[in-house]
């Protein structure tokens, strides 16, 4: 069967088959739906991906902007819980700062190297 973009309608009393052209604004809406269904497969992969191996609790205090927030996830559907919406928030923050947290690591790696040589120069000297 050909498409040819044309919807068809069927009207109750008669049965009868029309046939109405698509409107040009189902046309231009077509491109915008498409982008959202888009991103509403990104958030999904993203959150597939927060919430694998959750296996570790936290319990942290929140200000009400963010509760809103974890609320917002909830309310569209986007989680079944704040504590999935807070999962999938740290996870898109961890991500978005990569850069920062490599950065920290070698700074922290640093520090606890430091910490061992002090260590273990207070074990070798003797008080005099």
């Amino acid at each position: 069967m050909e498409e040819n973009n044309v919807k068809q309608n069927t009207s109750e009393p008669t049965g009868e088959t029309t046939q109405t052209p698509p409107t040009a604004s189902s046309k231009t809406h077509e491109p915008g739906i498409k982008n959202a269904w888009k991103q509403v497969e990104n958030i999904g992969q993203a959150l597939g991906d927060a919430l694998q191996g959750r296996g570790n609790v936290v319990m942290v205090r929140i200000n009400d902007e963010a509760l809103s927030y974890l609320d917002m996830l909830v309310e569209a559907d986007v989680v079944k819980s704040r504590s999935e919406a807070a999962a999938w928030l740290i996870n898109e923050g961890v991500g978005a700062n990569q850069h920062l947290f490599h950065k920290i690591g070698e700074v922290t790696q640093q520090i606890s190297i430091l910490r061992e040589k002090l260590r273990e120069t207070v074990k070798t000297q003797k008080p005099e």
